[in-house]
């Protein structure tokens, strides 16, 4: 089921250092307070997600992900920019650029977040000297950035100063950027688990990809089976589907709360690949003081899933710091993962950001040493020469025209296999090429190739005899009733002879279906003659052969209808005249 612009809503994520006001400017924007617990109002200081959404007058819904900002809490941050359209970016302007202001903008490049708001907070609390200082460092270091040519907006929450101005501009941004698509493949990847008495297991997170809806059976990864969706809620308000872009709670059936997690995955049986082994794009932060090698202690932020991770280098030497090179990553576990995901690679044992980038091949075929991936969809079936469609959308999330039914083949690879093929039929003999011989290739290769027919088994060129000829056939045809042996014919040709109807097998003699029309000819003169019957000797001697040929023929009459035996002679049957 595919819908289209069923609702205009975009996921926000805030991002700044902590105590900068991010979540106060939400709560003022929304009227919803995103600290949900205690501890976070206690201190002032959010340590998990939080959630708001607000409406325009145009209809059109922002959702906001709240996220922290204290080091300490960074991969619950992570955990927050998986799918978002644009970022609200806080700084106070009372304290200016901080660390992980610095931190927070570098994860969001390396996200692919490309759009933005900067909120310039506490301007209560600063004189308009110090604001305009502010603003200039803020100029400064987003050259070069994606939000270079972001609005920096003046605001203070508190008082509400600035606050209608920000509204109209982040109604401006969301008017410009485009709304999560369908593509019939929706992904969810889980933020919060809980459990609501009466309704059993809550999850929610940020729907992708595709719809969800009421009673559809979800699998859930990493090796949580399958489940059913009970009822489905976008920020409380019970719908009956959720579409993509959509910040969604979903009341699962048969399956316990405690058994789930922030960093599973919501998704459709059968529709995604799941992967613990990727090659990626790795863009390494300049400010880092060592290489990226295979040594080291990585941890991956991927949707909102965190893994221990070895690394290997694609290549020679370690990719320095400042640079852009290729790694293969293997994860402590299997994830639904797709060309293109982004992620986010930190090392634990330093507890920084190393970089982070996209992956460029979910299920690498190739030694890491040969390896050499890029986002080519043409490079991935390449390597592999064919390739389902099912599974090239699985890797990939496209939807490409299938070079002969079922698959996608790469064009030397297919003219190769038809090449071979045309060889195989052209010197399989009389028979042909056994269909049963053929690999799945081969088999769909042939309807590319106009000049060939399917016969039963076998496939030969059209206009092809196709056994008619064959020897033995005309030794059969010229001894009707003293057929030879079958030294001169094949098992498998004999076989094909005697299914398409040329020759009959009677115990292991074999008889010119001639022979059949020709000797009930014979026995029906002599019932004329002797119609309360005939001998099997009478039969003999009209047909010129000995008992070895004449019983198994009169046999093969007996089964077919043409004659019935009663005690010692054969009188006529219901299809004498068939055979005549």
């Amino acid at each position: 089921m595919r819908l289209h612009n069923i609702v205009r809503n975009h996921i926000i994520c805030t991002a700044g250092h902590v105590d900068h006001g991010k979540s106060s400017l939400v709560q003022a924007l929304t009227g919803i307070d995103p600290d949900r617990w205690d501890e976070e109002k206690r201190r002032g200081l959010t340590i998990d997600l939080g959630f708001a959404k607000t409406s325009f007058k145009n209809g059109n819904s922002v959702s906001f992900i709240d996220v922290p900002g204290h080091e300490r809490f960074i991969k619950n941050m992570l955990a927050g920019i998986g799918s978002v359209d644009a970022c609200l970016f806080v700084v106070a302007a009372t304290e200016g650029w901080k660390p992980q202001s610095e931190e927070h903008l570098r994860i969001l490049e390396l996200m692919g977040v490309q759009r933005g708001i900067v909120a310039l907070t506490k301007i209560s609390n600063a004189d308009p000297e110090l604001c305009e200082l502010a603003t200039f460092e803020l100029d400064e270091k987003f050259k070069g950035t994606f939000l270079e040519h972001a609005p920096i907006i003046l605001v203070d929450s508190i008082t509400g100063e600035g606050l209608q101005n920000f509204s109209k501009a982040l109604e401006s941004l969301l008017d410009e950027t485009p709304v999560a698509r369908d593509q019939e493949r929706p992904r969810l990847w889980i933020d919060r688990v809980f459990s609501i008495k009466g309704s059993g297991t809550i999850i929610t997170g940020t729907l992708t990809g595709g719809v969800l809806s009421v009673n559809d059976e979800i699998l859930i990864s990493p090796d949580k089976g399958l489940s059913r969706i009970r009822s489905l809620h976008i920020h409380n308000k019970e719908v009956t589907f959720a579409a993509p872009g959509s910040r969604v709670a979903i009341n699962l059936s048969g399956i316990e709360h405690q058994l789930l997690s922030r960093g599973h995955v919501v998704t459709k049986p059968d529709q995604w690949f799941l992967t613990s082994v990727i090659d990626v794009q790795l863009q390494v932060l300049p400010n880092i003081g060592y290489e990226v090698s295979r040594r080291g202690a990585y941890v991956v932020y991927i949707g909102t899933s965190e893994h221990y991770a070895k690394v290997r280098v694609l290549g020679a030497s370690p990719i320095p710091a400042g640079h852009t090179g290729y790694v293969r990553i293997f994860l402590d576990t299997k994830i639904p993962l797709m060309l293109g995901d982004k992620f986010i690679l930190r090392e634990s044992g330093r507890n920084e950001t190393v970089g982070g980038g996209k992956v460029l091949d979910p299920e690498p075929i190739l030694k890491a040493s040969k390896a050499q991936p890029d986002d080519s969809i043409d490079r991935i079936v390449r390597e592999r020469g064919w390739i389902t469609s099912s599974h090239l959308e699985a890797l990939t999330g496209v939807n490409k025209n299938e070079t002969v039914p079922g698959w996608i083949v790469d064009p030397p690879i297919l003219e190769e296999t038809i090449k071979e093929l045309n060889g195989k039929i052209e010197n399989a003999g009389p028979l042909g090429a056994e269909m049963s011989a053929l690999n799945d290739y081969e088999r769909a290769a042939l309807l590319l190739i106009d000049d060939v027919e399917i016969e039963g088994n076998y496939v030969q060129k059209q206009g092809r005899s196709n056994l008619l000829d064959h020897p033995f056939l005309n030794d059969l045809q010229s001894s009707l009733f003293q057929p030879p042996d079958p030294d001169s014919i094949t098992r498998k040709e004999l076989r094909e002879l005697v299914r398409k109807g040329y020759v009959i097998d009677q115990n292991g003699i074999f008889f010119s279906a001639a022979a059949i029309t020709e000797a009930t000819k014979i026995i029906s003169s002599l019932l004329i003659e002797k119609p309360e019957g005939v001998t099997v000797a009478e039969i003999r001697i009209a047909l010129n052969t000995s008992r070895k040929y004449a019983l198994p023929l009169l046999n093969h009459l007996d089964e077919i209808g043409v004659t019935i035996r009663r005690d010692n002679v054969r009188i006529a049957g219901k299809r004498l005249n068939e055979y005549m």
